[in-house]
């Protein structure tokens, strides 16, 4: 369940209490165990496995033209399709919680579709649609617009993957709060965007940024498809997870874990301001 639809990120259901027993502190131990041992023990090895023959040899693989690429690449992939994808959760969110209309069940399921199929799939949806064999191809050639193993294609099917993160974190919210506040201000003479920025953001702020962040954490490190549309072409299309796949394919064990680092921090500062939306959210109810 979104975290929204428990009334935002963060909440706990429930009264916590300290683990009393063996079985409670056993589940703990097994918790914190399995923690350290699928997720802790990795990232360290992967520093260990970076940084095994010195500074110097890691930030020369670190500033490699290939990895650079990727790197700019990904961080151009993030600054597109997350914006984007706020936009669209905000408009589908919003048409979906306060209006009634035929066809709003399959929209919704329509939105959701994401999340059911396979990443490597929509890749190939996406070249079956826009390949130079596909159904626009074509069409495509004569404008002299290339969409496959190019950007336009990996930012395309990062926003397919990353589009329902945005809509499930604020739509449950927005459903529960109903259309209430939003008509009280319409009847004092607010305007469309008075009544969003002063009535229905503030009630979601959290829950979006919540959205937003997964979105960006999705999107960094998405592989599947954009592996399928982007042709592997090293310093044009390749983010950095293809070139982590690349590097470590090409037994340059070295700079593929000083890649996987970089794709690491990433994900930790994601981590880090999670948790910080996290304690705000839970000290603003």
């Amino acid at each position: 369940m979104p975290a929204a639809a428990r009334g935002g990120p963060g909440r706990e259901t429930g009264a916590a209490r300290r683990p009393s027993g063996a079985g409670a502190w056993f589940l703990v131990a097994l918790g914190a165990g399995l923690t350290l041992l699928l997720v802790a023990m990795p990232l360290v090895l992967i520093f260990a496995q970076a940084l095994r023959r010195g500074w110097g040899a890691y930030l020369t693989a670190v500033a490699e033209p290939d990895t650079l690429s990727a790197i700019g690449l990904t961080v151009l992939v993030v600054l597109v399709t997350v914006p984007l994808n706020m936009l669209f959760g905000l408009a589908a969110a919003w048409a979906l919680a306060k209006f009634r209309f035929r066809g709003k069940r399959l929209l919704t399921t329509l939105i959701e579709l994401p999340f059911s199929v396979s990443p490597i799939v929509a890749g190939v949806i996406y070249v079956l649609l826009y390949g130079a064999q596909g159904y626009l191809g074509p069409w495509l050639a004569e404008w002299d617009i290339r969409i496959i193993f190019s950007i336009p294609g990996i930012i395309l099917v990062t926003m397919f993957v990353t589009s329902p993160l945005v809509v499930r974190e604020i739509l449950p919210l927005m459903q529960a709060q109903g259309t209430d506040e939003e008509e009280s201000a319409h009847i004092l003479g607010a305007s469309a965007w008075q009544m969003f920025r002063r009535v229905t953001l503030p009630n979601i702020k959290w829950a979006l940024l919540y959205g937003t962040i997964l979105c960006t954490a999705r999107a960094v490190g998405e592989f599947g498809s954009v592996s399928v549309v982007s042709g592997n072409v090293r310093g044009e299309t390749n983010t950095l997870p293809l070139q982590i796949e690349l590097l470590y394919n090409d037994y340059n064990a070295v700079g593929a874990f000083a890649a996987a680092t970089i794709l690491a921090m990433l994900s930790l500062v994601t981590l880090v301001v999670k948790a910080i939306v996290e304690r705000r959210a839970a000290a603003a109810r």
